[in-house]
C-alpha cells in the first residue's frame, strides 16, 4: 500500500478551513485528522487544497504554433503543455480543441492528430489530460472526429461554439447585443463590405490565407445556416448517448441558453450578458467565466465582469480560457478584493469544475476522493505559490524554493 501524508496543513475543507493532517493512501484521501503515516510531507505553515480543475484551457495552442505559421512538433508541445498544467496546481485539464472549418491551427486533421498524440503519450504525462471537443458548428467536416473522440479514453465534453455567425453579425451590433443565431431577428453582414476584411484579418491569419480567400471562404461556409440547426441535434444526440457534459458558448439571450439546455448542454460557458445568466442560473445550469476576466478586472472584450459574478453568486466556476496560470491570479486577486470567502472562491476552481463536468470523484478534500492536491505558500498580502502537485496521490510537480 502506497501511504502519504500532509501534517500540519491549513486544510481547505467542505465548510471549513482547518490546521490538521491528511493522509493518503493507493490514490485516495483515507482519513483527515489522524496521526501521520507512510511518507510525511511537512506541510506546517503551508496551505493544502483540492488541485484545480480547467474545463476550458487552450493555451497549449501557443504550444503548437508559437509564432503564426510556426508549428512546433506535437509530442513536445504536449509534454510541455502537461507540465504547464501540473505546474499551475491543474490535476484536471480539458484541452480546448477547436474542429473548425478553417485551415491550420484549428482545422478538423490537426485536432485529431493532438487528440491522438495525447492518447499515445498518456503513460508518460504528470496530470489528467481531457478535452473539451470544441466544436464549430458549421464545421459538418468535423463530425467524425467527434464520434472517434467520444468512444476514446480522453472522456471528453462538447462546447458548441457559432464564431462563424459571430464573424457574420450585422456590423452595428456589438457581439454581446447578438440575437440567438437562429432567430429571424438575426441580422447578417454582407461579405463585400470592406469592414469584414477588417473583422476577419486575424482570423484569416491564423488560418494561413490570404484576406480575399479567407472571406470567400466564409461565404461559402454561410452557406450551410439552414442545417446547423439539425446538425447541432445530431452532435447533441451523440454527446448525450455517450453521457459527455455538453456545454454552451458566449450566450447573448435566454433563448440561445433554452435552446442549449434542451438539447441537454446545461453548462453555459463564458456568457456575455445578464439575461443570460439569469436564464442559466433559473434553471440550475452550471455557469462559467473566464479566470483571466477574475485576474485582469474585466472582460478584455467588455463582456461581463466574472468578478461581479463570483461576488453575486452567479459563477460555479472559472476556466482558465487562454493563459493557466490566470486561475491562480484570479483566486488571489478575488481573495484580496474580498469578494468572498476563500472556501467560496477556491470551489470555483475545484469543487465547480467537477461539478460542472460530473466528476464526483475529485474537487474536494474528503475521505474516499481521489488525492487530487495542491500545497501552496501564501504568504499575507502576497502572491500564493505552487509548491506541489499531486494526481490520485501521485507527485506531478514539486517546487523546492530557493531558501
Amino acid at each position: 500500500m502506497s501511504l502519504t501524508s500532509f501534517e500540519g496543513a491549513t486544510v481547505f475543507l467542505p465548510g471549513e478551513i482547518a490546521e490538521t493532517t491528511v493522509c493518503v493512501a493507493d490514490g485516495r484521501i483515507a482519513e483527515i485528522g489522524g496521526p501521520p503515516m507512510g511518507e510525511v510531507v511537512d506541510a506546517r505553515g503551508l496551505i493544502l487544497a483540492p488541485a484545480m480543475i480547467d474545463l476550458h484551457g487552450d493555451a497549449f495552442e501557443r504550444q503548437l504554433m508559437p509564432r503564426p505559421g510556426v508549428y512546433f512538433p506535437l509530442e513536445t508541445a504536449i509534454i510541455d503543455t502537461d507540465r504547464q498544467l501540473a505546474s499551475n496546481g491543474i490535476a484536471t485539464g480539458y484541452h480546448a480543441i477547436t474542429l473548425g472549418w478553417e485551415p491550420g491551427l484549428r482545422d478538423v486533421a490537426r485536432g485529431r492528430a493532438l487528440m491522438e498524440g495525447i492518447l499515445d503519450l498518456a503513460p508518460r504525462l504528470t496530470v489528467e489530460n481531457r478535452v473539451q471537443l470544441r466544436w464549430e458548428t458549421f464545421a459538418f467536416e468535423a463530425l467524425d472526429a467527434i464520434r472517434w473522440a467520444l468512444g476514446t479514453a480522453l472522456c471528453p465534453s462538447i462546447a458548441f461554439n457559432d464564431h462563424t455567425s459571430m464573424t457574420m453579425r450585422d456590423y452595428d451590433v456589438p457581439v454581446q447585443e447578438r440575437a440567438f443565431e437562429f432567430s429571424p431577428d438575426f441580422s447578417i453582414a454582407a461579405l463585400d463590405d470592406a469592414r469584414m476584411k477588417t473583422r476577419t484579418a486575424s482570423m484569416a491569419h491564423r488560418a494561413g490565407m490570404d484576406e480575399d480567400a479567407y472571406i470567400a471562404l466564409l461565404g461559402e461556409i454561410c452557406g450551410r445556416r439552414d442545417a446547423v440547426p439539425d446538425v447541432i441535434a445530431e452532435v447533441a444526440e451523440m454527446g448525450r448517448a455517450a453521457g459527455a457534459p455538453m456545454l454552451s458558448h458566449d450566450d447573448t439571450r435566454a433563448e440561445t441558453r433554452g435552446f442549449f439546455r434542451g438539447l441537454g448542454a446545461r453548462v453555459s460557458e463564458f456568457p456575455m450578458v445578464l439575461e443570460a445568466v439569469e436564464a442559466a442560473r433559473a434553471h440550475g445550469d452550471p455557469i462559467v467565466f473566464g479566470a483571466p476576466n477574475a485576474a485582469r478586472g474585466g472582460s478584455h472584450i467588455g463582456s461581463l465582469g466574472a468578478a461581479d459574478m463570483i461576488e453575486a453568486g452567479l459563477c460555479d466556476a472559472l476556466a482558465s480560457d487562454y493563459f493557466y496560470p490566470a486561475m491562480l491570479a484570479a483566486i488571489t486577486r478575488l481573495d484580496a478584493e474580498r469578494r468572498a470567502g476563500r472556501l467560496a472562491l477556491w470551489s470555483v476552481v475545484s469543487d465547480g469544475p467537477a461539478r460542472g463536468m460530473g466528476l464526483e470523484d475529485r474537487g474536494r478534500i474528503a475521505p474516499g476522493l481521489s488525492a487530487d492536491l495542491v500545497l501552496l505558500d501564501w504568504p499575507d498580502g502576497h502572491a500564493p505559490a505552487i509548491l506541489g502537485t499531486w494526481v490520485a496521490g501521485r507527485p506531478a510537480y514539486r517546487g523546492a524554493p530557493r531558501r
